[in-house]
This record gives structure tokens, sequence and C-alpha cells, in this order.
């Protein structure tokens, strides 16, 4: 694996899965372990990174590639396959999905709006961050990538 192929797994486990929920906990007063949203966060956070995880598993080993991508800014080698089985036959998004459930599962947990705030922030970056890559995936892929946006789910499955 290429130097550049880390910087891309290191910089998505730091931001998604520490510092924006070390961010969450700190604004929402730093609870203490336990609760009563404990159990609900775990398994959240479970289903959440499994998910997250089979999705870049899959996008090395299927899609030759890596993902971390900012707003049409490469920061790591770009999946070179288009992906469409897997978790990826789930929405088009698996990944951020994961992540959702995650931070779900967290706020079940902190019970915070200021929490909930900086959910609701990301949520929106995030978002943007997925219209400018289906951008890109329309330019690299064409009507193959418009077949599979025209046949599955943007985030949600069945749903949205």
């Amino acid at each position: 694996m290429k130097r550049n192929d880390w910087i891309g797994y290191l910089l998505g486990l730091l931001v998604f899965v520490l510092v924006i929920p070390l961010g969450m906990w700190g604004i929402a007063g730093r609870p203490a372990p336990g609760g009563p949203g404990a159990v609900c966060f775990v398994v959240l956070a479970l289903l959440g990174i499994g998910l997250s995880l089979w999705s870049i598993v899959y996008m090395r080993l299927v899609g030759k590639g890596n993902p971390m991508d900012a707003f049409d800014h490469e920061l790591a080698p770009r999946t070179s396959v288009l992906m469409t089985e897997g978790p990826y036959r789930l929405c088009r998004n698996p990944m951020l999905l994961g992540v959702f459930v995650y931070y779900a599962g967290l706020l079940l947990w902190l019970r915070s709006w200021k929490a909930a705030l900086v959910f609701l922030l990301f949520f929106l970056v995030m978002m943007k961050q997925v219209d400018s890559e289906e951008k890109r995936l329309e330019r690299y892929f064409g009507e193959a990538y418009r077949r599979y946006r025209a046949a599955t789910k943007k985030l949600i499955p069945f749903i949205w």
C-alpha cells in the first residue's frame, strides 16, 4: 500500500471516528460512560462502524481506491471501478450512512441539543461533499453511473 493510501485511511479514522465524536461528547458536557442511551450507542456504533469498514474494504478491493476525496480534490488515489455491489447495493453512500448510524447512537447517548447541532452541521457539509462526488462520478463513469444513481437510493436504503 502506498503512502497516499494510508493518508486517506488515517484522516478518515481521525476525523470521522475520533475527532467529531469527541467534539460532540465535549460540547455535550463530557458525560460519564453509561446511562440510558449507552446500550443504544454501543449497538449503533458497532453497526455503523461495521458498515463503514465493509464499505472501505470493498472500495479498496473492488474499486481499487481510497475513500478520501474532499470536494473534488483527490487526497488519496480514487477508485477506478464503479462500485455497485456489496455495500454499494444498499445505497450510493454506505460509508457515510455507517458514520451517520454511529453518530445517531452517540446522539441517543448524549441527549444534547449542542451535539445535535454539531451533527446537523456535519450532515450539511457532507451532503455538499456527496453532491460534489456524484458530479465527479458522473464525469468519470458516464451512463453507467447515471443508471446506478437511478436504481439506488442516495443515503438511506429504500427511502432516500
